[in-house]
């Protein structure tokens, strides 16, 4: 007597007519980015990076003109090639702005001139790209350790270096968690062939991201990170 089918999960094997879905890389963070290196762009303190990052962000916004913002553009990729960061990792976290990028040079297009668009997309990725390059050949205690050093005039109105800086890192590491969670809550919709309501997507979203900010700050206040003893005056 012949043996029959063993369950799905002991033959492989999955019912006709459907597919086993393919994971969905997830987003990465800029925090998240860092590659090991031994380049001049790895060895170069954060100070210095983040120096560079100001002076360019400010030339862009003084010189709105395309050549200054093609070549800034072209800079920091060659800062990207020079530190030779993973392309598949760098190029899934920049792709969203590359998007925005390219909308808001569409539409200065349509609005105004060629040259217009050229500068706004160029010089939105310049500065992203070579922030991007900051945070994939510096560790992140290495580089929030620079911007506590950098915030301290902010002492003289109140806050804290490390409160600034505790802030940044927030915020890098709360925008593709939330973007995580939007997808989360889209695939448990589609689970139940809700994908297409608005409610659905929405009402899960948004509780769970209370939730979260409601576990972050509880996490925070039982380190003594929100409490204002230590703020010093001005």
């Amino acid at each position: 007597m012949s043996a029959g089918p063993g369950p799905v999960g002991e033959t492989g094997s999955q019912p006709p007519g459907r597919r086993r879905r393919a994971v969905r890389p997830r987003w990465t963070g800029p925090l998240g980015l860092y590659s090991p290196g031994h380049s001049w762009v790895h060895r170069l303190g954060p100070g210095w990076k983040l120096a560079v990052l100001a002076v360019v962000s400010i030339l862009l916004t003084v010189f709105q003109r395309p050549a200054v913002a093609v070549a800034a553009l072209a800079g920091a990729l060659a800062v990207l090639g020079v530190a030779r960061v993973p392309l598949r990792a760098t190029g899934r976290s920049l792709l969203p702005v590359v998007v925005v990028a390219l909308t808001f040079g569409a539409y200065q297009w349509w609005a105004r001139d060629w040259q217009s668009a050229l500068v706004t997309s160029a010089s939105l990725l310049a500065v992203v790209v070579l922030a991007t390059g900051i945070t994939a050949t510096t560790r992140t205690d290495r580089l929030l350790d620079s911007m506590t050093r950098s915030a301290g005039p902010l002492r003289f109105v109140g806050i804290r270096p490390q409160t600034f800086a505790l802030t940044v890192a927030l915020v890098l590491r709360t925008v593709p968690a939330l973007i995580d969670l939007a997808w989360d809550v889209r695939d448990a919709a589609r689970a139940r062939g809700l994908d297409r309501s608005p409610r659905a997507l929405l009402v899960p979203f948004v509780l769970r991201a209370v939730a979260r900010a409601h576990t972050t700050a509880d996490a925070l206040t039982a380190r003594g990170l929100l409490d204002d003893d230590g703020v010093d005056g001005p």
